[in-house]
């Protein structure tokens, strides 16, 4: 088992907490990003800026029993076909049975914007994120929650 991170839009919060947690657990993290990042990891893989890169080689890099951090939905879709599991930088944990629904907003969303509308972007970044991200985390490495 290992932690791989879609890193070129993680919160350096979530890289932190996944390496404190990583090492708890005895557990490798990988971060992917584009060259345009500098990234500090166990492994680090480096891929260029072409569209979908990075979540081509996370895919790539995903074993079954692997954790993968990442908000693509499209993505977390990808790796839990290959048996590993999906956790967003928010805390949730991606389930098969929930991904459709957000994969046909995402791809409304898509349409509107390129049709010329405006979407809201992700709302600032919380402590309470973080403690979210931490339990759920914990809870897939099977360490003891944190209080």
């Amino acid at each position: 088992m290992k932690i791989v991170i879609d890193a070129d839009a993680c919160p350096r919060g979530v890289l932190e907490i996944c390496h404190r947690l990583g090492r708890e657990a005895g557990v490798g993290v990988w971060t992917v990003a584009s060259f345009h990042h500098e990234i500090r990891s166990d492994r680090h893989i480096v891929v260029g800026d072409a569209p979908e890169e990075t979540d081509l080689a996370v895919a790539n890099a995903t074993r079954p029993g692997d954790i993968v951090v990442t908000q693509d939905w499209g993505l977390a879709a990808l790796v839990l076909g290959r048996k590993a599991r999906a956790l967003s930088p928010d805390g949730r944990i991606h389930r098969l049975d929930k991904l459709p629904f957000l994969l046909e907003e995402r791809a409304l969303k898509a349409r509107y914007r390129r049709g010329g509308g405006r979407t809201k972007g992700p709302r600032k970044r919380a402590r309470a994120d973080d403690e979210r991200f931490t339990a759920a985390l914990s809870r897939l490495l099977g360490l003891k929650a944190v209080e």
